[in-house]
């Protein structure tokens, strides 16, 4: 394990909930790659000369103590495995009294900036690499959704899915400046951030109607868990739609398919799942889900989308 960052939360990075929204755990994520980049000879990944960078095609986020505001947090983070073209990092986000914060896997693939195509590394980076392995702690371990597993070939705005389970487009918008990297194309972080502001578009009265259920608890919502697939990476000016189904609920959790879709040519952006729950304000718990409303969420967010 070698130091990746160390920081705060600062209010501005935290949402309604009162703790860091899930955009911010990938942007500091990301800013930990700086570190990571330095670590195995690539400095200039990240800059806007480089002809190389790093790419990330998969991350895996596990959500296990909520970050406050003002908090202390560091990162660590070692490498789990590597390949000709690609490795997959882990990073470790701790709070001050060294408990955990996150779990971050993320897949990165040595790239060139230009095109995006992936090319091997060099002789110094893989002697870095295999210098870097270690084995990540259990109690960071995944628990729903599992790193590196199969996913479907690609998902489309014209698939039958869409139309016939009735899957509701969830949100959408365009590409802003802001939201892009120095190679011009969507910066991770905003594709959660991009889907984290559209659920409330599905979830919002059902969630309060939960929250009712049990006693009029002040309602809110914490994600457990995320796996997010990056298939096509997006410029200023392009468009975007979500749509959300169902994978699965029960009385403490609900895991939902989110694909992000270019509405002009059909294809995907991004495919993503998560894991979350229905979340009491004051006491900082879970709120159980009747067996009615979990019903209910099936009506609200057909089954059919697969990551």
């Amino acid at each position: 394990m070698i130091p990746l960052w160390k920081g705060s939360a600062n209010t501005w990075d935290c949402d309604e909930m009162g703790h860091m929204n899930v955009r911010i755990y990938v942007e500091k994520a990301m800013e930990a790659l700086g570190a990571f980049a330095h670590a195995i000879d690539l400095p200039s990944a990240f800059s806007p000369r480089s002809s190389s960078t790093l790419i990330p095609r998969e991350h895996h986020i596990r959500y296990i103590r909520e970050v406050l505001p003002g908090r202390p947090l560091s990162m660590i983070g070692c490498v789990v495995d590597w390949g000709e073209d690609w490795v997959d990092l882990y990073q470790d986000m701790r709070h001050g009294d060294g408990m955990p914060a996150a779990a971050i896997r993320t897949r990165l693939v040595h790239a060139t900036a230009a095109s995006e195509q992936s090319f091997p590394w060099s002789s110094r980076t893989r002697t870095r690499l295999e210098a870097l392995k270690d084995t990540p702690p259990k109690e960071t371990a995944p628990r729903s959704l599992v790193p590196g597993g199969e996913v479907r070939a690609d998902a489309d705005i014209s698939d039958a899915l869409i139309k016939a389970a009735g899957i509701p487009q969830i949100g959408q918008g365009m590409v802003l400046a802001s939201h892009c990297d120095v190679f011009g194309t969507m910066w991770a972080p905003w594709f959660m951030g991009r889907v984290s502001d559209a659920v409330p578009n599905l979830l919002y009265d059902w969630r309060r109607r939960v929250a009712e259920s049990a006693g009029g608890a002040p309602m809110g919502a914490a994600v457990m868990e995320y796996r997010m697939i990056y298939r096509r990476w997006p410029r200023v000016g392009d468009l975007f739609e979500i749509y959300t189904g169902l994978a699965s609920v029960a009385e403490k959790t609900h895991s939902l398919v989110h694909w992000m879709l270019d509405p002009v040519s059909g294809r995907p952006w991004m495919t993503a799942e998560a894991v979350a729950v229905t979340f009491d304000l004051d006491k900082r718990k879970v709120i159980p889900t009747p067996p009615a409303m979990m019903a209910e969420l099936e009506e609200i967010a057909p089954k059919g989308l697969t990551l």
